[in-house]
């Protein structure tokens, strides 16, 4: 059996051993807990978009056409054509929305075009339900690239409400048609198309 001095000794050793532990105990703990406090202000801290701001993605879009107030307004990121052709006022009584895809979403920096609806045919035509273009027959009179409205574009031969959105836009994009032959930069006029149209219109 141990003397009492052996005791005194085994006890001091217990002793320190539970403090050691103790101690690393007390340090494990601080650590996770140092770890949560980082994590939870790393949470806090507010994200900021690719662009900049700490809000939603704004986008800039050019309504033009046969809405009631034509202009540049500023939309949210995936908007859609039909949000901008609201923020426009709405279309006119007289617009072809069946031109207009509305369910597309808004590019920055595009324009947005809104074609009136087709004239009403001669009454030569009228009486028969057909158009000239209807029809295959060119107008008579050559159309000025330049300032010829989605109406008379639609004239031509194999022009429809798209098209002739798409000329108008380039028209108003570059400041208007130089010569005949730039007809065939408008995306959907090929070469073909552009023969067969090049000898009906004019700049």
């Amino acid at each position: 059996m141990p003397d009492r001095r052996s005791l005194f000794v085994y006890l001091g050793l217990a002793l320190v051993v539970l403090g050691l532990g103790a101690r690393q105990l007390l340090a494990a703990r601080g650590g996770e807990e140092r770890g949560a406090q980082a994590a939870s202000r790393e949470a806090s801290v507010p994200r900021v978009s690719a662009r900049g701001g700490g809000g939603a993605a704004r986008v800039y879009v050019h309504v033009a056409g046969r809405v009631r107030r034509p202009g540049v307004y500023r939309l949210r990121e995936g908007a859609r054509v039909d949000d901008a052709v609201r923020r426009a006022g709405g279309p006119r009584a007289d617009a072809d929305m069946t031109a207009v895809n509305l369910a597309a979403e808004v590019e920055d920096g595009r324009q947005v075009i809104v074609p009136a609806k087709m004239a009403a045919a001669a009454s030569g035509t009228a009486s028969s339900g057909t158009s000239p273009a209807a029809a295959g027959q060119a107008p008579a009179a050559p159309i000025n690239l330049n300032t010829a409205t989605a109406e008379q574009l639609q004239e031509l031969d194999g022009v429809g409400p798209g098209l002739a959105s798409k000329i108008l836009a380039y028209r108003q994009e570059h400041g208007g048609f130089g010569a005949v032959r730039e007809l065939g930069e408008v995306p959907g006029i090929g070469e073909k198309r552009l023969a067969a149209l090049q000898e009906h219109v004019t700049v």
